[in-house]
């Protein structure tokens, strides 16, 4: 079984059966990172959902509270392929994708895969890497292949891009292109921990890292029946026309609002939500819940006073539920 482009209305019902399997193979993954990321449980339930939303994620914050070793967790509870690419201001798209060398004995140039031939791939400070190698991602994000000298290559399947950024030395990095910015499903912030829950993670890191003793407790063929029962979640009309009209209150109130690839990431992600909770529809609180950290990273206001969280935080405050 392959993941594929579903519509979001679903081709087919999920059963019971396949919903009660997908939520309990992410309550392993959940309780299994658990082991290691301490006070973080809304966000590792987001990371979860855009998984089986087939999505990406970026992670944002300050240098120092837990987004690699967040996306490290979530790697190893899957027994799938993990790469980790750390982005600098020298790092070639090449670097990234792969690169053709030539075979003196074969006299044929081979294709040496690169880092991003993994289920999930870390690119760890993504934002320290200029344009030019970010943009080696695009393609592998949207199409899951890359192509190199005029030679197209398929990625494993699940692929999966977690990608952290962090919110200082503004004057040392890169910003990243809307281009990019939209295909990441969701952009989410930790935070820094409770007074509680830092000295609980204290406790755990003074001796041996608990991540070198995490195990996996799912299989990559678990991850793709999930995704397949979450793609096949019914969405009914009238919450496809719900995200329609979230997304077009965005645009009409901001100098650049919601794509429509951002519509159907909401939907995707809302499929997982979905799962989570046990259900196979989605309601529209799965999707409110979802556009507060789909939605911000896609919008551009053209003032300081406006911000894109409050847009959305407007949009879903005004916008009704027919």
């Amino acid at each position: 079984m392959t993941d594929t482009d579903t519509p979001v209305s679903g081709r087919q019902e999920s059963t019971v059966e396949d919903v009660d399997d997908a939520q309990s193979v992410v309550s392993r993954v959940v309780d299994n990172v658990e082991q290691v990321i301490v006070g973080h449980h809304s966000e590792i339930e987001h990371i979860l959902t855009a998984l089986l939303g087939r999505g990406h994620i970026l992670l944002e914050d300050v240098p120092g509270v837990g987004k690699t070793m967040l996306a490290r967790a979530v790697s190893r509870s899957f027994d799938g392929s993990f790469k980790r690419v750390q982005f600098t201001p020298d790092l070639l798209p090449s670097d990234v994708t792969g690169v053709n060398v030539y075979n003196q004995q074969t006299e044929t140039f081979e294709f040496r895969p690169g880092p991003v031939f993994a289920n999930v791939v870390l690119g760890d400070e993504i934002n320290r890497a200029p344009p030019k190698t970010q943009s080696a991602l695009l393609e592998a994000m949207e199409e899951d292949q890359v192509t190199v000298d005029g030679e197209t290559h398929s990625l494993p399947r699940p692929f999966t891009v977690i990608a952290t950024q962090n919110t200082v030395e503004r004057d040392r990095t890169y910003e990243l292109p809307m281009a990019e910015l939209d295909r990441f499903m969701k952009k989410l912030q930790l935070g820094y921990p409770g007074r509680d829950e830092e000295t609980e993670m204290l406790d755990r890191m003074v001796g041996h890292h608990p991540i070198d003793e995490l195990k996996s407790v799912a299989t990559l063929d678990d991850l793709r029946r999930a995704r397949e029962t979450a793609a096949n979640v019914t969405v009914e009309e009238s919450v496809r026309a719900y995200v329609t009209r979230l997304s077009q209150f965005t645009r009409r109130h901001a100098e650049l609002g919601v794509s429509p690839r951002g519509g159907l990431a909401v939907l995707r992600a809302a499929q997982g939500r979905a799962i989570l909770e046990g259900r196979d529809y989605v309601i529209p609180d799965d999707v409110q819940t979802e556009a507060e950290v789909v939605f911000p990273h896609r919008i551009r206001t053209s003032t300081d006073e406006t911000t894109p969280r409050a847009v959305v935080e407007n949009a879903l405050e005004s916008v009704r539920v027919e």
